[in-house]
């Protein structure tokens, strides 16, 4: 039997992760089972289970796949396209909705609790890199402020629906000034 490569296996594992994503933000991580993901990823069971030994495990791999996109400057017209591009993972791929199970979920699981808390350290930590040069003894805690209204978007798109970003690119914006 033929060996396959390293970048076959990632295919197939990457193709697992995507078919859980997808049943995730349509029924739950509750409302999903290990037949779900078997179905939509259109392999067999002993093949999802070469790769993930439970769902907890996918659940963990489908949250290590966290969005990298995130402001490269703080200014109104990249932080107006940031949210854009939010709002429109919301559309398109119900990512809001998502990231409200992954945060509901890490409150009860160690494990995702620790990989939202590396993410969100992340985050955090870019924000106020992007400060310092302007703002060094604040740059902490406007970052923190910065990352929770941005959280606080996609939380509010996910159980409110399609929202225009403006108002929180302003709120945004009042924390970078230090008006708010």
């Amino acid at each position: 039997m033929p060996k396959v490569g390293q970048a076959y296996l990632d295919a197939r594992r990457n193709q697992i992760v995507e078919a859980a994503r997808a049943q995730f933000t349509s029924h739950g991580f509750a409302g999903t089972s290990m037949a779900d993901i078997v179905s939509e990823s259109r392999l067999s069971t002993g093949s999802i289970y070469r790769y993930f030994k439970s769902k907890d495990e996918i659940i963990v791999a489908v949250c290590e796949q966290g969005s990298e996109a995130f402001p490269s400057a703080l200014t109104v017209e990249v932080i107006n396209d940031f949210l854009e591009h939010v709002r429109n993972l919301a559309r398109e791929k119900g990512h809001a909705r998502l990231v409200a199970q992954i945060y509901a979920e890490a409150a009860l699981s160690p494990a995702l609790a620790a990989i939202v808390a590396n993410q969100l350290a992340a985050m955090r930590s870019a924000v106020a890199d992007l400060i310092r040069h302007d703002r060094q003894d604040d740059a902490e805690e406007i970052a923190e402020a910065f990352v929770a209204i941005a959280i606080g978007y996609n939380q509010q798109l996910a159980v409110r629906g399609d929202l225009d970003p403006a108002p929180f690119v302003s709120a945004l914006m009042a924390v970078l000034r230090g008006s708010l």
